[in-house]
């Protein structure tokens, strides 16, 4: 497998139409074609989005905790302008919707903000985040001049909120992104950024999404474009797996704009990045960090696609990997309408979502539930934390080779980051839906700028299926020693007086080898080349003239996903929960398109529940919900809703995966309210996709189903 890296250009010179860069203490942030400067030096920071009025404000903390502890540098946040005014003239910014409030505790958690204004924002929020009032009259998403005085009230109201907050103040704010997914003449987002500016909205990064193209041209540097990747999406009219171009996530490629992305709105099309692209640092807001289940559209998130997309995209060039969604929530409920998107209201009307549930599926779940692929992203993130520096100045270099489109398997997916000299291969054999076959007589042979060729392992190996890696190549690790390659992936260093201590991950299946610039003092003797055993060998090596030496760690997969977590507590053994049926379902319900372009099958209405079964959750006597304790249903069929009382507090698109609703929330409902669950049948015509087709019960010859199976406590 062969590759010609070449000496990086130097950054063009570029000027960036920021706000203020320098914050009271002296710090700076800033950018050039390659990445954010922090201080002067490359930043490779992890964007998480966390909704902040999808969440109760008083566990914001612990979250954003959470969030911190995940590898999150900045969170990211849309300001829903139908949370707010819902209702013209009457603004609310009170309890989960305290913006400022939210900033101040993201601040004390140690991360930065990013303020996602709108006004229009999408979110799969009822109008995209559009009041209805404003949808009711002409000009949205225009300079129309009525529309222009509305959204100047919205962002007088954000800055209020943001006061204080802002980076030249010495706050967490440091960028703001005006619109989203917008597709009209560019002077729009800049008079949307001049509004910003006359308001005192001033920070060092003013952002877009770089989809889809613009009518017009930006100017340079007046906006700066993020870029983003879905492994898979809710919104595709097709009932089949990865329509389109999903595929493409999975590949190595320097074309930044993602052709997937809000496709139901903007069309299956043909994506180009803009001529000036290259001047830009390649930045990302919307890696897909999980995926709702729409009505028509029931997926199914494998840990492995989220963390192989990422990879890819920093394999590809990306210097700032950013989550939609990091964290799931809740959608608050409103005053006159519910504030889901759907396809029966007038704008944004795609889709059918539920009504509640915005878990996302994302490395934590809407009650805070720590998946699987929070611990795979955090293994990146540090790896970030510790070589982005370096991996930031870093060109993008792919082999001649290539796979020739979505069904070449037999092609090496890889790619090299390099200054010329050293750098990383990224490698992914991991592609959604899809076993790719194990490759043999794999050895990457690697031609640096001086001419000299580096080829490794030092023999062609075998690699299973699945496997997705970065391996590093000439390697400065400090103390004098260099490492030439290792057939590991670096995770994170740590200085402690003279010693250097650098975990790597083994590449499963792969033996761990390690091949040194000169030889080093090891436990074997003098040698250039090591061959370790993960989660056995721990070695200290050093040069023969250095007193300071490095200790290489070898850890297993499992070690390197847990490095650093303290023992878990002792889990709480789920305690099972008694129901009753209180109703068997009725009659069926006809599932018709909804009456839009392109419509697809229309989600059930309220109406509708009148036929769902009925049964009622048997709480314990005198019970008492600890924090973070889930109920966990688990269950077959369409549509499920909890009730407490008479109030809708969580639904689910049936997908295979159990309901669970955080009990802690509603502590002291619970002591008198009942609780209830509603399933309406899955029926066996429905034109409804699974992604896992494990999900689909055996009607055993009946034409529907609904069932809850367990329902059970599950505690931290």
């Amino acid at each position: 497998m062969n590759l010609t890296v070449t000496t990086p250009l130097p950054s063009p010179a570029v000027t960036f139409k920021t706000g203020t860069i320098r914050a009271p203490d002296g710090s700076t942030l800033a950018l050039d074609s390659r990445s954010l400067l922090l201080n002067g030096r490359r930043w490779t920071p992890v964007m998480g989005e966390f909704h902040y009025a999808r969440y109760p404000a008083a566990k914001w903390r612990g979250e954003l905790a959470k969030m911190k502890a995940g590898g999150i540098d900045i969170v990211a946040t849309y300001v829903f302008w139908i949370h707010h005014e819902e209702t013209e003239g009457a603004w609310n910014w009170s309890g989960d919707r305290n913006l400022h409030d939210f900033i101040t505790a993201a601040a004390d958690a140690g991360l930065k903000v990013i303020v996602r204004c709108g006004p229009w924002c999408h979110g799969e929020v009822r109008n995209g985040g559009l009041p209805d009032w404003i949808v009711a009259r002409p000009g949205a998403r225009t300079d129309d001049p009525a529309y222009l005085a509305s959204t100047q009230k919205l962002y007088a109201q954000i800055a209020a909120q943001v006061a204080g907050l802002l980076w030249k103040d010495g706050g967490p704010v440091i960028g703001i992104q005006l619109e989203n997914e917008y597709g009209g003449p560019a002077e729009h987002l800049l008079t949307l950024k001049r509004l910003t500016v006359e308001l005192g909205l001033d920070v060092p990064l003013y952002t877009r999404t770089g989809w889809p193209e613009l009518q017009t041209p930006m100017p340079f540097g007046e906006i700066i474009p993020l870029y983003g990747v879905y492994a898979e999406g809710f919104w595709d009219r097709e009932l089949t797996s990865m329509p389109g171009n999903y595929w493409a996530g999975f590949h190595f490629s320097t074309l930044r704009t993602d052709a997937n992305i809000a496709n139901e709105a903007l069309g299956r099309r043909e994506v180009r990045d803009e001529p000036d692209i290259a001047h830009y640092p390649y930045l990302t807001c919307e890696i897909g960090g999980g995926m709702m289940s729409s009505y028509h559209r029931r997926i199914l998130v494998d840990p492995r696609d989220i963390e192989a997309v990422t990879l890819v995209k920093l394999g590809s060039g990306s210097n700032s990997p950013g989550y939609y969604m990091y964290h799931g929530g809740t959608n608050p409920d409103g005053e006159l309408t519910p504030l889901m998107e759907s396809q029966d209201s007038a704008f944004t009307n795609w889709n059918d979502l539920p009504h509640k549930n915005y878990d996302f599926q994302a490395p934590l779940g809407a009650a805070g539930q720590i998946r699987p692929h929070y611990y795979l992203l955090r293994r990146l993130h540090r790896f970030l934390h510790a070589f982005g520096e370096q991996l930031a100045g870093m060109d993008t270099f792919l082999p001649d080779q290539r796979p020739a489109g979505k069904d070449d398997v037999a092609t090496l997916r890889w790619s090299v980051r390099s200054d010329g000299q050293r750098g990383f291969v990224f490698f992914n054999h991991h592609e959604r839906g899809r076993d790719l076959p194990a490759k043999s007589d794999v050895q990457f042979a690697v031609t640096l700028a001086d001419g000299s060729v580096l080829t490794f392992p030092d023999a062609p190996v075998s690699l299973p299926s699945g496997n997705r890696f970065i391996w590093p190549f000439n390697l400065e690790l400090g103390h004098g020693v260099t490492l030439t390659w290792a057939t590991a992936q670096p995770v994170t260093l740590h200085d402690q007086g003279s010693e250097r201590t650098v975990w790597f991950a083994a590449t499963p299946g792969i033996g761990t080898q390690f091949c040194f610039a000169t030889e080093v003092d090891s436990p074997a003797g003098p040698t250039r080349l090591l061959t370790l055993v993960p989660g056995e060998h721990r070695i200290t090596a050093s040069r023969r003239d250095s007193t300071q030496t490095l200790r290489f760690i070898v850890l297993t997969e499992k070690e390197s996903l847990r490095l650093f977590d303290p023992a878990p507590p002792v889990a709480m053994a789920p305690l099972p929960v008694a129901f009753d049926l209180l109703r068997a379902a009725g009659p069926l319900r006809k599932i018709p398109p909804a009456a839009t372009p392109y419509g697809v099958a229309s989600a059930p209405t309220d109406a509708d529940f009148a036929n769902a079964a009925v049964w009622k959750i048997n709480l314990p006597a005198d019970y008492q919900p600890a924090s973070g304790q889930l109920l966990r249903l688990r269950y077959t069929g369409d549509v499920a809703r909890i009730y407490l009382g008479d109030k809708l507090i969580m639904d689910d698109f049936y997908n295979g995966l159990p309901l669970e609703l955080d009990l802690s929330r509603y502590a002291e409902e619970l002591k008198t309210r009942e609780l209830t669950v509603a399933i309406l049948p899955l029926q066996k015509d429905a034109p409804i996709f699974f992604s896992d087709p494990a999900a689909l019960p055996d009607f055993k010859g009946q034409t529907a189903v609904a069932e809850l199976h367990t329902a059970e406590i599950a505690g931290p």
